[in-house]
């Protein structure tokens, strides 16, 4: 596990370096309804303080189904604090907005040249792994460092 979520972290630094991360549930949703062709990863990401948001699961459950109709990878993860370490996301901005919702992230592959990096091998095997031993949706927790 240790290994697949060192995986997951390197996948979505290099992603976002190259642009090809979407974040929030909105902005994902949208951009699987335009082009859910260039979706390799999806990323639902929650802690304890959000089981009880029911709109957010309702969110979840639309985005896992629309995956699994459109073969993407799906991986739940906890330890949202992490992602925002990852991302840089652990503040708002300057101008005092709030930090983006990182409930939902998708990892996209560029038009002109796709993303070819072992930590997507790696992530992609573990999500195919987890599916054929019957769990349909695999989940990791990134700890905070």
């Amino acid at each position: 596990m240790e290994t697949v979520t060192q995986a997951l972290e390197e996948l979505l630094v290099a992603a976002q370096r190259q642009d090809c991360l979407t974040v929030g549930v909105y902005e994902s949703a949208k951009l699987m309804n335009v082009d859910p062709d260039s979706v390799v990863l999806c990323l639902l990401a929650t802690d304890e303080e959000d089981e009880d948001d029911i709109a957010l699961q309702i969110h979840f459950t639309l985005l896992q189904a629309f995956c699994g109709d459109n073969d993407i990878n799906i991986l739940r993860v906890s330890g949202t604090r992490r992602l925002a370490q990852l991302l840089g996301d652990d503040t708002g901005d300057s101008n005092g907005n709030e930090p983006r919702d990182l409930h939902c992230i998708l990892v996209t592959n560029p038009p002109v040249q796709p993303l070819q990096c072992q930590a997507l091998q790696d992530v992609s095997s573990f999500c195919e792994e987890i599916r054929c031993r019957n769990q349909w949706v695999p989940c990791l927790n990134l700890q905070d460092r």
